[in-house]
């Protein structure tokens, strides 16, 4: 009789990792000048018992530079800083993916670069509240439709990012395509709205998504390559529209032949309708590598998805910032600290490296 699967047993696949525990990205506004420092090293290290990092999104491009303060791979610069964080978690015994995060319409032009700009599949703002440094809070402005070039040259940008990545240390990459950055506005047919090759059809509204995974395969490989998706997303003011189980249900049977380290699903949206409920089912048999899953897990809810064989890991975002211990805490029934919200997105080790572990 086979061993019940939990959070604390190893996983052995394309990742090896010593738990099941996945520390899941946030956005955390520390990399001041878009550059990982010492503080986001502690940061990190100091959460190295997770069996795997994932960390908060990281530009590959000047124009995904949508928020303040967030960090960059596509300089040398940028690339010699994450080698200070990447040491750290690995002489930590930890293990990390940086997760690519181009932001599209999601942004303002006071946090981009000179020369930088918005761009997306479609014009159409996203009408998002967007704090800048200079300017304070602004609404999110209208970004400019990307032309086929442009597409392109944003696709080699993720993979020459991703390929940084690896030279500074990191153990893979995460493609975010979901909670309507730029990969998920080319999915949503409410963002997308070119009449290309790009936009219309299901296959043509994945074929971005689907061309820039396999553009980083390409260049680092699939056991360093992994992506996050969010079915029935409606944050960043993603709209609603009637074929997202047929959309994912492609995109999951597409993706699977990338032979990817993983998929990893923000899965709350989709548990609230029978519809979704059987899209998750679909996915898990479509996608053979290994099935992560996000959305408020709790220990007891972590387990048994993984018992149940809903999915191989299991990521926690929010808990993971008061608790950098947090394996320990699960693995010992220990209360959780409770994280203080108004410091998630300030500039400083305040609500960021001053957490202590569990006496």
């Amino acid at each position: 009789m086979s061993e019940t699967i939990n959070l604390f047993t190893p996983f052995k696949g394309k990742l090896n990792l010593k738990n099941r525990i996945v520390m899941a990205p946030m956005t955390r506004c520390r990399a001041i000048g878009n550059l990982a420092n010492p503080l986001i090293a502690t940061y990190y290290s100091q959460r190295s018992t997770a069996g795997l990092i994932i960390t908060e999104g990281v530009a590959p491009s000047p124009n995904g530079l949508g928020y303040a303060r967030i960090p960059g791979i596509f300089s040398p610069e940028q690339t010699e800083s994450w080698k200070t964080v990447t040491q750290a978690v690995h002489a930590a015994g930890g293990q990390l993916f940086m997760q690519l995060m181009h932001t599209g319409r999601v942004g303002h032009s006071a946090n981009l670069p000179a020369g930088a700009q918005l761009l997306a599949p479609s014009a159409i703002n996203a009408d998002s509240p967007m704090w800048t440094d200079t300017q304070g809070m602004q609404t999110t402005e209208t970004p400019k439709a990307m032309t086929a070039d442009e597409i392109k040259a944003t696709i080699e940008e993720f993979a020459q990012a991703a390929a940084n990545a690896i030279e500074a240390g990191f153990d893979g990459v995460e493609l975010h395509g979901a909670n309507g950055y730029l990969l998920e506005q080319f999915l949503n047919a409410g963002t997308n709205q070119r009449t290309d090759e790009y936009g219309g059809s299901i296959e043509n509204r994945a074929r971005f998504v689907i061309e820039t995974a396999r553009a980083v395969v390409e260049r680092i490989g699939a056991d360093k390559t992994g992506i996050r998706l969010s079915p029935y997303n409606s944050f960043n003011n993603m709209p609603a529209y009637d074929d997202t189980a047929a959309l994912y249900d492609y995109l999951a049977i597409e993706l699977n032949k990338l032979d990817l380290a993983y998929l990893h699903l923000i899965d709350y949206a989709s548990r609230a309708t029978e519809e979704g409920r059987a899209l998750l089912q679909s996915i898990r048999t479509s996608f053979k590598p290994a099935l992560i899953l996000n959305a408020g897990y709790t220990k007891e809810r972590g387990n048994l998805a993984l018992a149940n064989n809903e999915a191989d890991l299991i990521s926690f975002g929010t808990p993971f910032i008061a608790n950098p211990d947090l394996p320990h805490r699960l693995a010992n029934d220990i209360e959780l600290a409770q994280p203080e919200t108004n410091t998630f997105y300030t500039a400083d080790a305040v609500g960021f490296t001053d957490y202590p572990a569990a006496v």
